[in-house]
């Protein structure tokens, strides 16, 4: 039961957001009472928590196997960046609003959770990248990605950029691009033009 719920209330938090579903509305749309529900979670937020715990993972299994991918390492990493977008601002782009405005310590949570391990493949992307000559030589991988992260959640998560009215898509192309592009070679270059383009 536990697990049936929290698919279905995925789902309907994927689909409509968290902020507007209430414990009573997910209880109805599972098909159980409030009561039920509450037996099993004891508020929205415990509810939230495992369904993040299933969201991630699965986040985490795709992106794992993205970057199990023989393509180059500017290629892993530019897929990753344009995956986690895609998820920000995608079909679910209400769900990751309410999340990272309501509930950014869950994500944070969330994303310590199962990122770690996607961290240290990119990590080691970055390390290949360097060793074959598509990024510059004299980077430090966990530096690189420090500042990858500072500038996704500066697009994600506040509104620093927000008086600038720019589609997401527009807003990444002037700031985490610009720094993709930043840390290549003229051989990393190639590539991040042809993917740019």
């Amino acid at each position: 039961m536990k697990e049936q719920i929290v698919q279905t209330s995925l789902k309907q938090f994927l689909t409509y957001g968290i902020k507007s579903m209430k414990m009573q509305k997910l209880a109805a749309d599972i098909g159980i009472s409030t009561k039920t529900l509450y037996k099993h979670f004891s508020d929205k937020e415990a509810l939230l928590q495992e369904c993040l715990k299933v969201h991630y993972g699965a986040t985490d299994r795709e992106i794992q196997n993205m970057l199990n991918d023989d393509a180059s390492p500017v290629v892993l990493l530019f897929r990753c960046y344009a995956k986690s977008m895609e998820l920000d601002f995608g079909t679910s782009h209400l769900f990751y609003h309410d999340l990272n405005y309501y509930y950014p310590l869950l994500q944070d949570k969330a994303i310590r959770l199962y990122g770690g391990k996607a961290f240290t493949v990119l990590n080691d992307t970055i390390k290949k990248g360097i060793a074959d000559g598509y990024f510059l030589p004299y980077l430090q991988p966990a530096v690189v990605m420090q500042a990858i992260t500072v500038l996704y959640t500066s697009v994600t998560r506040q509104d620093t950029y927000k008086k600038f009215k720019l589609k997401p898509t527009d807003l990444a192309k002037h700031t985490i691009n610009i720094y993709l592009r930043g840390i290549c070679t003229e051989k990393g270059l190639e590539i991040m033009d042809e993917l740019t383009n």
